[in-house]
């Protein structure tokens, strides 16, 4: 596969991955934490906004690979 295509591909993969985990912790966030004290909510967002880089660090090495000849 061409790099710029596997770039492509990575990048529309990139920008689905981050609308869909949006949309999941959002509706974990409002139906788990309406009745959590602060603590709780620093730590859900704290660790939600740095778990969607592991998937994403797949895809970016997936991208960077060389093309197989």
């Amino acid at each position: 596969m061409p790099i710029r295509l596997k770039k492509l591909i990575g990048a529309i993969l990139l920008v689905a991955l981050v609308i869909v985990y949006a949309l999941v912790a959002t509706m974990i966030a409002v139906a788990q934490l309406s009745e959590s004290g602060p603590l709780v909510h620093l730590a859900f967002f704290l660790i939600g906004g740095l778990v969607w880089i592991l998937p994403a660090m797949g895809i970016i090495k997936w991208m960077m690979l060389p093309p197989k000849p």
